[in-house]
């Protein structure tokens, strides 16, 4: 996937949750599944990576994104927004690149 391409949609991603700030509980609730995602990264990319790596990784987010929440929140509702929730968590976890730059 292309790096532009891809930052932007975390970008996107990051927005559409800093917007559900108006509703606490939801923002609460996305905020939390973001963290849950975010340490799903952290397993697959590790903690020293580029951002040409972590685009290697959102191939395919908006699938194992929604294993990993379903997975935190067995008796949950299914998430609704795993592709948002992902978004967030790559827009989030790409600070820490080594190559990051805003």
């Amino acid at each position: 996937m292309d790096l532009d391409l891809a930052r932007q949609q975390w970008e996107d991603g990051n927005r559409r949750i800093e917007a559900a700030r108006s509703d606490p509980g939801r923002y609460r609730s996305l905020s939390a599944q973001v963290d849950v995602v975010i340490s799903g990264l952290r397993e697959r990319v590790g903690q020293v990576f580029t951002l040409d790596e972590l685009a290697g990784a959102y191939d395919g987010a908006d699938e194992w994104a929604r294993t990993l929440l379903d997975d935190a929140d067995p008796e949950g509702t299914p998430t609704a927004e795993p592709g948002t929730v992902a978004d967030a968590a790559f827009h989030a976890y790409a600070r820490g690149a080594v190559d990051y730059r805003p």
